[in-house]
């Protein structure tokens, strides 16, 4: 693909796309299906830049892929010493810190720079607090990372749950692998409580079922994984967000399959934004359809949906007034500043922006043809950005490969639907 890419302006979206599989559910998968006893065979797995990093790990690990399948090791892993490179894959990098400091071996955890620059500082907090030997081989609390074999003990565990869900997520993963009944308890408001219900669901099928108080205490039991034997990833909430908004912004009816009513992706939750800015919404066991109208402005704390908000934000051009969208601090720590980075790109397009600490209030104007967007080497920046077509203006995307990381033919699905 080229390094831009140019779409041209849309007046009309309508049409159907099939979704690939959700990026947070089959990382999920495919570690636990790697820790579990048996073997899993996986339908629906996404095949992108994130989930690529995690099965050459787990390869590196002495994890078998035999074709869809996967040979659990059945605890911990068998290969004790390793370096890692795991790109910019939170979804990877995040939750193979905790297990592997529960597999007693050395290994090295690296990734691209903007990995270096993300926050790693509570989880390994919280490794160390119960004897975990976890270190920086670089800048204090962020990776790289070194991990030894230390003497763990869980009298008490504890995590802040402000800064990333992924802190959480990878603690309750990685504990069945010490074979003992395990308490976290969560400090500070936990942030993107969808993502850890994705965590729970996954947990549980693969046998352990862990039990919470409010959003606080998390009781893991003295449980082993085994397989569920076949195992299917719906597709992904967050890239449905897209054609969702496309549909409101441009008419429709646009339908995305893969995900629907029964989806445990908190990104399903988009369609509420939907509604209350005025689009028309259907929904299936397997699909969801969006026609839109004349889009209302939104005043919403989107904490719980911080992937699919970036798409809200893109929406509020074309809402008929100003929109603000609140608490999404966890932006500044994902794959760039996004509220930065946002705050920068809508006003090319011409909108007034204000930048708060952890909001942003975006008040639409004329949109600015021929714009060329920056995106920071971030999909989720090139996805939602590619929608200002539809406001009838051609538009640049600069380093649009950069979707391969979830959705590597994410512009095709796109103009399949513009008109």
């Amino acid at each position: 693909m080229a390094e831009v890419l140019e779409l041209k302006a849309a007046s009309r979206a309508a049409g159907t796309v099939r979704l690939p599989g959700s990026k947070s559910i089959s990382n999920r998968v495919l570690l636990l299906a790697a820790l579990a006893q048996g073997e899993t065979e996986i339908a629906g797995l996404l095949d992108a830049d994130d989930t690529r990093v995690m099965r050459e790990a787990l390869s590196r690990l002495g994890v078998a892929f035999e074709g869809k399948k996967i040979v659990g090791a059945g605890g911990a892993f068998p290969v004790r010493k390793a370096d890692l490179f795991l790109g910019n894959a939170g979804t990877a990098f995040r939750p193979l810190t905790a297990a592997l400091a529960f597999c007693g071996g050395e290994y090295s955890l690296s990734g691209v720079p903007r990995m270096h620059e993300r926050p790693i500082g509570d989880l390994v907090d919280a490794l160390r607090g119960i004897g975990a030997r976890v270190d920086y081989a670089g800048k204090q609390g962020f990776p790289p990372l070194t991990i030894r074999p230390g003497k763990l003990s869980l009298e008490r565990l504890r995590v802040r749950g402000d800064v990333s869900s992924q802190f959480l997520t990878a603690l309750l993963m990685a504990l069945p692998l010490l074979g003992k009944n395990a308490r976290i308890e969560v400090q500070g408001e936990l942030i993107s409580k969808p993502y850890v219900e994705i965590t729970l669901n996954v947990m549980k099928r693969f046998g352990v079922e862990v039990r919470r108080t409010g959003w606080r205490y998390f009781d893991v039991p003295a449980a082993t994984y085994r397989s569920p034997g076949k195992i299917h990833v719906e597709g992904d909430a967050s890239s449905a967000s897209y054609f969702l908004a496309a549909g409101a912004i441009g008419g429709g009816p646009v339908r995305v399959e893969g995900v629907g009513r029964e989806s445990i992706q908190g990104d399903a939750r988009f369609v509420d934004v939907l509604k209350q800015m005025g689009a028309e919404v259907a929904l299936g066991d397997d699909f969801i359809e969006v026609k839109g109208g004349k889009l209302r402005p939104i005043d919403l704390d989107l904490n719980h949906i911080p992937d699919a908000a970036m798409t809200a934000a893109v929406l509020a051009l074309f809402a008929g007034g100003p929109s603000v969208i609140r608490n999404i601090g966890s932006w500044r720590v994902k794959e760039t500043d996004r509220i930065a980075a946002m705050a920068t790109e809508l006003r090319k397009v011409g909108a007034q922006v204000e930048e708060g600490k952890d909001f942003l209030k975006i008040t639409p104007e004329k949109l600015k043809s021929d714009v060329s967007i920056d995106t920071y080497d971030d999909h989720r920046m090139a996805m939602s950005f590619a929608l200002v077509a539809l406001g009838g203006v051609p538009v640049r995307i600069n380093d649009p490969q950069c979707v391969a990381k979830t959705f590597p033919d994410y512009f095709s699905a796109l103009r399949s639907i513009l008109r």
